[in-house]
């Protein structure tokens, strides 16, 4: 079998690794002054002014986006591209929105166009966006390794613009930056930074390169997401579920995803729901139905988890999912929807590429049958 890995970012892990940035920033030649692309809630807690002071010392001028909230949509991408004429470089810190936001206005304030102009590849990127430096807070996403960057278009269905002018030219991981995310918020990331490897390791797509960072992935964060969602102070756990969502993004930059990221995407065409929660979900529920395939692939991801075989995965996922707190229930905006309305987004063509990756053929009827379970979760609890 042959398969081609693709480049992966510059990458500096350990706790207290930010303190690097400014450094890091001059070591890039020309660079005057950044966006700063940061979740409000740090910037609120003086991150983006000590980042700022510590650029300024360094003799780098910094402009501040922060107005953006939930996953990113069209007008924040606007925004942040007014914010940020006149920048060199962009950094991007937070959760999976900020990098997402950061890695596609470097594309846009380089080339003059609108994100429009690149989504689902309807033009080539271009060739010589700003510089980026991505700095996650949350482990779940990924995003800091990937090339695929999604957003809500003008009519609020999600839409992606990927390629490798979007990655990241540096990533600093540093957990300590995780260590005030909520315990439910590090749960429902964590989960989604599992099932990025899992899918990654197990579908169509999957080979040995991805394999060997999914599967790494699926050994640091199955052995440390309970301890971080436990004791959030405890910086090796969080540093291992850190890691572990970065050689996830690793793995799916090369191999995609599949029928829980399906799930997923189709909920939030319906109404806002966090990423991870909505995908831990669909992997739930769809689980015990795809591990009947028992491949290769799907045990080798079962032992990586530290199970004997495939079959084991469902009990072990669930168990896990309630040590870890998370409550199988859909946001109150779900209320005016049934499984009808979920089935039709899982069959949308933007959710189509998910759906043909899965190791399974996924019939209409498993569609259907999928769409109840999770609609039939309770809501708005």
């Amino acid at each position: 079998m042959s398969f081609s890995i693709s480049a992966i970012p510059d990458i500096r892990f350990g706790e207290n690794a930010l303190s690097g940035l400014p450094a890091a920033v001059k070591s890039f030649d020309g660079v005057g002054t950044v966006l700063l692309v940061i979740d409000a809630f740090l910037a609120q807690s003086g991150l983006a002014a000590r980042i700022s002071g510590e650029l300024a010392e360094a003799g780098v001028k910094t402009q501040v986006f922060s107005d953006f909230a939930g996953e990113p949509k069209l007008a924040h991408l606007h925004a942040a591209i007014a914010a940020g004429q006149g920048a060199d470089m962009v950094i991007g810190v937070g959760g999976g929105s900020a990098l997402d936001i950061g890695k596609i206005v470097a594309c846009c304030i380089a080339s003059g166009e609108d994100p429009m102009h690149y989504a689902l590849a309807a033009n080539p990127l271009p060739k010589n966006p700003l510089k980026k430096i991505m700095i996650p807070t949350t482990a779940g996403t990924g995003s800091e390794t990937s090339a695929t960057n999604i957003f809500a278009g003008p009519e609020g269905k999600k839409l992606w613009i990927w390629g490798p002018e979007t990655k990241a030219d540096l990533v600093i991981l540093d957990p300590a930056l995780t260590k005030t995310l909520p315990a439910n918020l590090t749960a429902w990331c964590g989960l989604d930074a599992f099932i990025h490897a899992f899918e990654a390791a197990t579908n169509r797509n999957t080979h040995r390169g991805a394999q060997f960072y999914a599967h790494q992935a699926l050994r640091l964060i199955t052995d440390a997401l309970e301890t971080a969602v436990k004791q959030p102070e405890n910086m090796a756990a969080r540093g291992d579920v850190l890691l572990g969502s970065c050689f996830a993004g690793i793995a799916i930059d090369n191999c995609g995803t599949a029928i829980a990221h399906n799930v997923s995407h189709a909920l939030a065409g319906l109404g806002p729901v966090h990423h991870g929660l909505a995908t831990a979900l669909g992997f739930e529920a769809t689980l015990a139905w795809l591990v009947e395939a028992d491949t290769v692939d799907l045990n080798a991801a079962a032992k990586a988890c530290g199970v004997e075989s495939a079959a084991e995965l469902p009990a072990f996922v669930s168990g896990w999912m309630d040590r870890c707190g998370i409550t199988r229930s859909l946001p109150a905006a779900f209320k005016p929807f049934d499984d009808t309305d979920l089935a039709r987004e899982m069959r949308a063509t933007e959710n189509q590429p998910m759906r043909r990756s899965t190791i399974r053929d996924v019939t209409d009827a498993d569609i259907d049958r999928f769409a109840a379970a999770i609609m039939a979760l309770p809501k708005g609890i």
